[in-house]
């Protein structure tokens, strides 16, 4: 199984990082912005650099629906997966195109308003994980997987 990691800087890179006991495993590639921490953590990584910012940032999230494609038809990845940042909807999008399986993990920030990126894939994943058990008022579909980063809240 290949592996498609897609990802915004800080925080939703956080996240997925959590993940590498599980990732690490198999064969995988990252979409992620060439900004310090991602290049910092992910330096050992197959990474694809993706266009930053994409909030209310329309150029880019048209770059990176263009990078999309691009990416996905070279790898071929089986599964794609994300914890969020606007990077991830065109790739989502495309990947579902492509017949590959979606998992989605909505972020902790996501208590008291659903994220953006959330709501925009919801719809389309094959795999939609939550943190927390109060998440599910607005993902009634959600399956609750725990919490990613331990004793925050």
């Amino acid at each position: 199984m290949k592996i498609c990691l897609v990802t915004s800087g800080g925080g939703h890179l956080f996240h997925l990082y959590m993940l590498k006991q599980w990732w690490s495993k198999y064969d995988r590639f990252w979409v992620a912005p060439q900004k310090d921490d991602v290049i910092s953590l992910l330096r050992n990584e197959r990474t694809y650099w993706s266009y930053y910012p994409v909030t209310r940032n329309y150029r880019n999230l048209i770059r990176n629906t263009l990078l999309a494609p691009k990416v996905l038809l070279k790898e071929k990845a089986d599964l794609i997966i994300s914890t969020g940042g606007g990077v991830a909807i065109p790739f989502f999008y495309m990947g579902k195109l492509l017949k590959a399986k979606l998992v989605f993990i909505e972020v902790l920030d996501g208590i008291v308003f659903p994220t953006w990126t959330g709501r925009v894939v919801y719809p389309i994943v094959d795999g939609f994980f939550l943190q927390m058990e109060e998440q599910k008022r607005f993902y009634p579909k959600g399956e609750v997987l725990g919490k990613l980063i331990g004793g925050l809240l």
